[in-house]
């Protein structure tokens, strides 16, 4: 169910498939187990995203520094999430989340203008990286960074798309190199694809009928709630 409700949300508005399911597992099992189960539903629901929006080349040539950069930060973090404690694991998603929630729902960041960007797209990159290493949750960044740059809507799908797929990559790589992705888990994450991308067609529909900027609203005070949840845990149980 979470994979499915994830797959919605991220049909629907094009990014927080890593939040939501993170999120909601993370309520009832280890946060290490949860990440490790969203990496091949990260990655096959992007790379379906990425064909469904079209014009990688010319997302490529975009963005291709974030993308380096945000691989090399993110696979050097994972060396760290296996000996983080459960406790802080759980803080860290929860605040990570909320922050998340919270600049969305209440806060523009100041545009970025373009003699700017190769620094801004080297810092994003390194910020995403680093969070997403240790939480497999690094949207926060990339979607500050593009609605910084004022991205189109098509843009802002096609980006998310490619940067999401490229983080999924070291992660996956990292998390085996770490132990925390083993054979059985494998198979278990391949599964979740199918629950996603059923969520994510769904996502679709719901994007044709009703006002993104409603539903917008209504998820990210569910991302909101779910944070809080998770703070309240690792500071209390």
């Amino acid at each position: 169910m979470s994979f499915f409700v994830a797959g919605a949300v991220k049909g629907t508005l094009g990014i927080g498939l890593p939040i939501a399911a993170v999120g909601l597992m993370t309520q009832f099992m280890d946060p290490r187990l949860a990440m490790s189960l969203m990496v091949f539903p990260i990655m096959i629901t992007n790379i379906w995203q990425c064909y469904r929006a079209g014009g990688i080349p010319e997302t490529f040539k975009k963005y291709y520094l974030f993308a380096i950069v945000l691989a090399l930060s993110l696979i050097t973090t994972t060396y760290f999430t296996a000996r983080i404690s459960a406790a802080w694991l759980v803080a860290f998603v929860g605040t990570i989340i909320v922050l998340f929630s919270l600049i969305n729902l209440f806060y523009s960041p100041p545009s970025i203008p373009a003699r700017l960007d190769k620094r801004a797209q080297f810092v994003g990159g390194t910020v995403a990286g680093i969070i997403g290493g240790l939480t497999a949750i690094w949207s926060p960044p990339i979607a500050i960074y593009l609605i910084a740059r004022d991205v189109g809507k098509e843009d802002f799908v096609r980006a998310t798309g490619f940067l999401f797929f490229i983080g999924s990559i070291p992660l996956c790589f990292g998390f085996i190199q770490n132990g925390l992705m083993t054979g059985s888990l494998a198979g278990i994450s391949m599964a979740m694809i199918i629950p996603s991308l059923i969520g994510f067609s769904l996502g679709e529909v719901i994007r044709s009928k009703i006002k993104p900027e409603r539903f917008k609203s209504i998820v990210l005070i569910c991302f909101l709630i779910i944070g809080i949840n998770l703070i309240r845990k690792a500071l209390f149980v």
